[in-house]
């Protein structure tokens, strides 16, 4: 069987509803390596310490193995080798086995026969067999593709179980040329199947119940924790497995501080209270940012920042189509902000005129990016110097900041680009008018 995505309805922890992937990993390596005398390997992640027996938890899955495989069980290793003469080679899984102390404090892990039904890798060993049938793999093959983490964003400070396989086999097999593998996972995973994009939905759907619950407890006087509470109830009362990342609950002069985490001050009358949060499902993340009166009632000024970011908004969606190129995306939206801030009074027509090209006027008040890819992870996989295609998932976050008027505004959506047309919001039912926004609070 050739490898396949799978995200099935058994998944461990999971609450998912899709069968396979069509489109293979095999398939993307075929474009790029005409010669597949060579091995790739794809590690899970640590479980990391945090102090005395202390651990994150729960165990989180590298995303390119669930994947890939489906797995969400810790130390699982995928080996891709398309040339084996052996077609019993050519795809195998590595996965822990369970001893009665696991089965006792834990429960039991997933048996040979489980892991091969989950996946549909018919080759299926325990973590103790895989030195052993790497070395009689790893003397006939040329390379060895590893799958380091090659993200645009990424800042990678722990060593890896990736990096300490990486280091041994150099050691231990000195003539095996490695390779970056992790561009054809780039590709793969940048274009969303029906069934993932379905996975996205439902994680907006969540994050839609739970942003009109608050509409309805939102009021003077509550905490900024006590809003972040009301989203993990209905998230995880919808099945979800909670916020797919940090979630940033920003009130008053906190709406200025792009990644405000501490989520712990009291929200007051007048101010605006700055919320981003999404919910997971299915281990597939939503991303939602909504600006809301904590009073119920924008102001004169609050109202003109909200619709000038709105308006961005909305024009940078249209601007997402298949050929699009990331660079000159955010050209254009920096053009159409730079507009609404003139209109603001935040910036002249000389500022503009007059900017440096690096450095544009109105990332004075506008200084983050608008968009990131958007599925398995929150910033997704996804090569920026590639034109967008068909099915890419993206946020559309535009916001104003404005640290001396003592609030900011910042809006956001997830979308799919289609292959004519708009692209399509998958949180179109999530309020964000601002006149519905003061109804609906109106009835707390």
């Amino acid at each position: 069987m050739s490898i396949y995505k799978k995200i099935t309805s058994d998944n461990v922890s999971t609450h998912n509803d899709v069968s396979a992937h069509n489109t293979s990993y095999i398939d993307y390596w075929h474009e790029y390596s005409p010669n597949l005398n060579d091995v790739s390997m794809i590690w899970d992640n640590d479980i990391y310490p945090i102090s005395a027996d202390s651990t994150y938890f729960p165990f989180q899955q590298h995303r390119d193995i669930f994947y890939l495989t489906g797995i969400e069980q810790e130390e699982t290793i995928l080996l891709i080798y398309p040339d084996a003469d052996k077609i019993k080679e050519r795809e195998i899984l590595f996965i822990k086995k369970t001893d009665e102390k696991i089965a006792i404090w834990e429960g039991e892990k997933l048996s040979l026969e489980k892991a091969r039904d989950l996946s549909g890798i018919e080759t299926v060993f325990w973590l103790s067999d895989f030195e052993k049938v790497f070395n009689s793999l790893a003397n006939k093959c040329e390379k060895l593709y590893i799958n380091t983490n090659e993200h645009y964003r990424a800042k990678v400070e722990t060593q890896t179980r990736e990096d300490r396989f990486i280091n041994w086999a150099k050691k231990k097999y000195p003539s095996l040329e490695h390779v970056k593998g992790n561009l054809i996972l780039q590709r793969l995973r940048s274009v969303k199947a029906d069934e993932e994009i379905n996975q996205i939905q439902k994680a907006c759907d969540i994050t839609e119940k739970g942003f009109k619950r608050i509409l309805n407890f939102v009021t003077p006087g509550v905490y900024e924790y006590e809003i972040e509470a009301e989203f993990s109830h209905e998230f995880i009362k919808n099945s979800s497995t909670g916020f797919a990342y940090q979630p940033i609950v920003a009130s008053g002069k906190n709406n200025n501080v792009l990644h405000y985490v501490k989520n712990n001050s009291i929200c007051k009358r007048g101010d605006l209270v700055l919320i981003d949060v999404g919910a997971e499902y299915g281990n597939y993340s939503s991303d939602m940012t909504r600006t809301i009166p904590v009073s119920g009632k924008f102001s004169e000024r609050q109202r003109e920042v909200y619709n000038a970011v709105l308006k961005v908004k909305n024009e940078a969606t249209k601007l997402l189509n298949p050929g699009t190129l990331w660079k000159e995306y955010h050209h254009e939206v920096g053009k159409i902000m730079s507009s609404e801030l003139i209109s603001l009074g935040l910036l002249t027509e000389f500022e503009v005129k007059n900017q440096n090209p690096k450095d544009p006027a109105y990332k004075k008040y506008f200084m983050h990016g608008t968009s990131h890819h958007l599925g398995l992870d929150t910033h997704d996989y996804g090569l920026i110097d590639e034109p967008m295609k068909e099915n890419m998932v993206f946020t559309v976050e535009p916001g104003i900041y404005l640290p001396k008027e003592g609030f900011g505004i910042r809006l956001e959506d997830d979308v799919v680009i289609k292959e004519k047309g708009e692209a399509r919001n998958l949180m179109k039912d999530i309020p964000i008018d601002p006149n519905e926004i003061e109804e609906l609070m109106s009835k707390n």
